[in-house]
């Protein structure tokens, strides 16, 4: 089997890096100070003397403040989410996912909403709450994705010491999304599938390092089982991890039964828990892909949390 999700930086949640961390060969990504900041919550924004440009207008900070009571949160939620889908709509239209990294408002505006998903995760009461105010499709999305973030924080393995995780910027999303649907097509394990295992493994190939245990490469395989399952590919090459993955998968019962194969993958059935959920939010609507593809890793360490990419 791969092995046991290990690194708690690959178990929390993800967007664009800002800079590799242990001497990452990836880009740094900066994002530039917003003319105009605005609470989600109070859609209230205040602009800058020279005026916001129309890209940047009202974007959530990365440090927004979360509100604590559940009726603000789910207007927050709900603004947020709203908003995020239609600057992933305005991204696919006038931008192109196949190059580069994804704009601004779709950074800022994932990274709000997933930092929210966070608080909730670690609030199970304040998050009962919450879904019982939000829309019925705001509170299936966000009931998913909690769980899937508290099923996953269950699992990970807090840091002590000095950080030496190596993060890179992603592949861009539409060659993903690609490599994906070739996995598919070559041995039926649904593209959602495999983009849901890389989220949690990787962030989408962001995290670079080994497992403690000595996982490598985008889909955390152990060498043993990568020359049983890669055919001969390259363990740090996306392409083929993901059609090792997907052979893996298909050997280990999928598609016929994911659980049986992710179990195999991970055995943890809180792991399986988390991978079909967020896959079947992307089954639901393509645009979760793309706000996962930007959401941030996180390190869990003795003394909190701490986020390694993005604004």
């Amino acid at each position: 089997m791969p092995r046991r999700t290990v690194l708690a930086a690959a178990l929390a949640a993800v967007v664009v890096p800002l800079s590799g961390c242990g001497g990452s060969a990836g880009e740094a990504a900066s994002v530039a100070p917003r003319a105009s900041v605005t609470s989600p919550a109070s859609g209230r924004a205040s602009a800058s003397p020279e005026g916001p440009e129309p890209s940047v207008r009202d974007l959530p900070a990365p440090d927004e403040a979360i509100p604590k009571d559940p009726g603000r949160l789910a207007d927050a939620l709900t603004r947020t989410g709203e908003r995020l889908r239609d600057a992933i709509d305005d991204w696919r239209r006038t931008g192109d996912p196949a190059k580069g990294e994804a704009p601004e408002p779709v950074v800022l505006l994932s990274l709000y909403e997933q930092r929210v998903y966070r608080y909730l995760a670690r609030n199970p009461k304040v998050a009962s709450r919450t879904y019982g105010e939000l829309p019925k499709e705001v509170a299936a999305r966000a009931r998913d994705n909690v769980t899937a973030i508290r099923d996953l924080l269950s699992l990970a393995h807090p840091v002590s010491g000095p950080i030496k995780i190596k993060v890179r910027s992603p592949e861009p999303a539409d060659a993903l999304l690609a490599d994906f649907r070739r996995a598919e097509r070559r041995f039926g394990v649904e593209w959602e599938v495999l983009a849901a295992v890389m989220l949690v493994e990787t962030k989408f190939g962001r995290v670079r390092s080994p497992s403690y245990v000595g996982a490598k490469g985008p889909m955390q395989f152990m060498p043993g089982t990568w020359k049983a399952y890669g055919m001969g590919g390259d363990i740090d090459d996306t392409g083929d991890a993901l059609l090792g993955a997907a052979n893996y998968l298909h050997a280990s019962g999928a598609p016929g039964d994911y659980r049986r194969a992710l179990y195999a993958y991970n055995h943890s059935q809180a792991y399986v828990d988390a991978v079909l959920l967020h896959a079947r939010q992307m089954k639901r609507d393509i645009r979760n892909y793309y706000a996962y593809y930007t959401w941030q890793v996180y390190v869990i360490t003795t003394k909190g949390e701490r986020r390694l990419t993005g604004p």
